[in-house]
């Protein structure tokens, strides 16, 4: 029988040779070889990470900032190149969920 840390080799090279993660990665990159691109889905990424941070560390978070940023996403939707790396980015984020899921199950020890 395999080691565990063959087996988790094993999965990582699946992951990168899986659709999501291939097409993902030729998303982002053409996103980010053009630089005005790049920095509003940089800039997008900031204000979404500053949110969640307050929201985490039990701040208030006014619905005009959750407004803003939907609306900020939206516009962004609007770029052909950038909606496309944004839906490859949330599948490939699917699998990854669902791998942890899985391994999650695993190491459920209530359940022993």
């Amino acid at each position: 029988m395999s080691n565990v840390y063959d087996l988790a080799h094993q999965l990582k090279k699946a992951i990168m040779n899986s659709p999501e993660y291939k097409n993902y990665i030729e998303k982002k990159n053409i996103v980010y070889s053009n630089e005005r691109n790049k920095s509003m889905v940089e800039d997008f990424r900031k204000q979404a990470l500053e949110l969640q941070v307050k929201q985490l560390s039990g701040k208030e978070v006014d619905e005009k900032e959750i407004e803003k940023l939907k609306s900020l996403e939206n516009i962004l939707r609007l770029n052909p190149t950038i909606n496309e790396f944004l839906l490859a980015e949330y599948r490939f984020s699917q699998l990854v969920q669902d791998i942890t899921k899985i391994i999650g199950e695993a190491l459920d020890i209530d359940k022993v």
